[in-house]
Formats: C-alpha cells, sequence, structure tokens
C-alpha cells in the first residue's frame, strides 16, 4: 500500500468525514438524473441509487419501495426527508 503525505491523508479524512452529505447530494443529483433517463440508463442510475441508500443505511423495507415504485417522484421525498433531517 501506498505511502500517502499527511496532506493527502487530510483529504481523505475529510472526504470520509463527510460521505454522509456528499452522498444525500449524490443521491439529489440521481433523482434529478432519473427524471431525464430513458432506457438502460434508467436502470444503472436505479442501482447506483439503491447503492448510496444501503450506505445512507436507509431502512431496507423502504429502500425496496422506493426501487418497486422507479419513481423518481418517491425517491424524491426520500431526499426530502433526508435534508430535513426526519430520516
Amino acid at each position: 500500500m501506498a505511502d500517502y503525505s499527511n496532506y493527502q491523508k487530510d483529504v481523505i479524512k475529510r472526504y470520509y468525514d463527510n460521505r454522509e452529505s456528499i452522498d444525500q447530494q449524490k443521491l439529489a443529483e440521481l433523482c434529478t438524473n432519473l427524471y431525464l433517463a430513458e432506457g438502460k440508463k434508467k436502470g444503472k442510475l436505479w442501482e447506483k441509487a439503491r447503492e448510496i441508500m444501503e450506505r445512507l443505511e436507509i431502512r431496507a423495507s423502504r429502500i425496496d419501495h422506493i426501487l418497486k415504485s422507479e419513481d423518481p417522484a418517491v425517491l424524491a421525498e426520500l431526499v426530502q426527508d433526508l435534508e430535513s433531517g426526519t430520516v
């Protein structure tokens, strides 16, 4: 494994310290992209959304509900809940 400089270690540490907010932002962007996506790209975006929701430790039942509906509006409700802090 490579040795990192102190600066690189600090950058990596800040990334992981802010990982939750970064994932919330990515999920919001995915929601927007899902409204516009078509075909195979839409499936890949839903899979990416699943990964992010799992990292954010969203309940499995809610993840399944969102993915079964394949409705960006339902995902947008989750994003809104995350931003308001109710999840």
